[in-house]
Order: C-alpha cells, then sequence, then structure tokens
C-alpha cells in the first residue's frame, strides 16, 4: 500500500529536507522500514531501541492516533495519510 508521511518540521532533516514523502507497507510499521530504507536513521527518532513508538512521537492516519488502533501494527490503505509529529508537553499554570 502507498501512503503518504507527513512530518513536522523537526523530522524533516531526517527526510531530506522533504514535508511529505510516499512510503510503501501494509501497515505503519512497514511504511517506517520503508522510509528507513530510503532514509537511514530515520526510524530510530520515531522509535526506541526496541521497537516501539517514543513516548514523545505522535503518529496518526487519517487523523486517528495510532496509539488507540493497533499502533505500528495499524494497518494501511492506499491513499491514507500519516502524520508524525513531537508530542507537545507543557505545564499548568505556576502557582503564585
Amino acid at each position: 500500500m502507498a501512503a503518504e508521511i507527513k512530518v513536522a518540521a523537526i523530522f524533516q532533516r531526517h527526510l531530506g529536507g522533504a514535508r511529505s514523502v510516499q512510503a510503501q507497507g501494509d501497515t505503519v510499521g512497514q511504511a517506517l522500514d520503508d522510509l528507513e530504507a530510503r532514509f537511514p536513521g530515520f526510524k530510530s527518532h520515531i522509535t526506541s531501541g526496541t521497537g516501539q513508538m517514543h513516548q514523545f512521537v505522535n503518529i496518526y492516519v487519517n487523523d486517528e492516533d495510532i496509539r488507540f488502533l493497533k499502533q505500528l501494527d495499524t494497518p494501511l490503505s492506499d491513499g491514507d495519510v500519516v502524520s508524525i509529529l513531537p508530542a507537545l508537553v507543557g505545564g499548568g499554570i505556576p502557582r503564585l
């Protein structure tokens, strides 16, 4: 299956400066493997050494968070859009 992979600016340098690329794979994990083959080192910014998603990276397939689907085993269909974003973290209002 061919999917469009869109990445936030922080990840673009790992894809040769591209904002989006096409990837092949039946699952999100396979699409990431395809990107890794073409852009060595990319996957290490998205997943841990154990192959799980980094805690501070969010991946969406057609605007659905894959953490609530099948994570990296989430199936892809032709034309799906996979968005890879850094997780936004922050605090609440400081107490004075």
